[in-house]
């Protein structure tokens, strides 16, 4: 398991762009599979973004064609391009980490590294 830490979060307004970023203590590379999830009041937590230790990515419905995904092996860490941002993107947002695959993506209880996350809030 390692320390992995967010930045990056705020406050846009909708139509807005942020860029999250998760610093990883540990070697990128020895991750199979990086995630970002995010979490609004009241809701369930969701996976917006994977991208796998060759670079393929995938993404929630909801997020494809604004957000991009990817990682800096060299710097360790991931990050999360958020264009277009709307007032439903509101949330925590962490990052994950796992050293093997996790099918499917978006099982959160399958990664054992987790950010503490960080606030995006998006107003109309």
């Amino acid at each position: 398991q390692v320390h992995l830490v967010e930045s990056g979060g705020g406050s846009v307004q909708a139509g807005g762009s942020l860029r999250l970023s998760c610093a990883s203590s540990g070697y990128t590379p020895s991750f199979v599979y990086m995630t970002w999830f995010r979490q609004a009041p009241g809701k369930e937590r969701e996976g917006v973004a994977v991208i796998d230790k060759d670079g393929i990515t995938a993404y929630a419905e909801s997020v494809k064609g604004r957000f991009t995904i990817s990682r800096d092996n060299a710097k360790n860490t991931l990050y999360l391009q958020m264009n277009g941002l709307k007032p439903e993107d509101t949330a925590i947002y962490s990052c994950a980490a796992a050293p093997w695959r996790v099918l499917p993506w978006y099982s959160a209880s399958r990664y054992n590294s987790w950010g503490q996350g960080t606030q995006v809030t998006v107003s109309s």
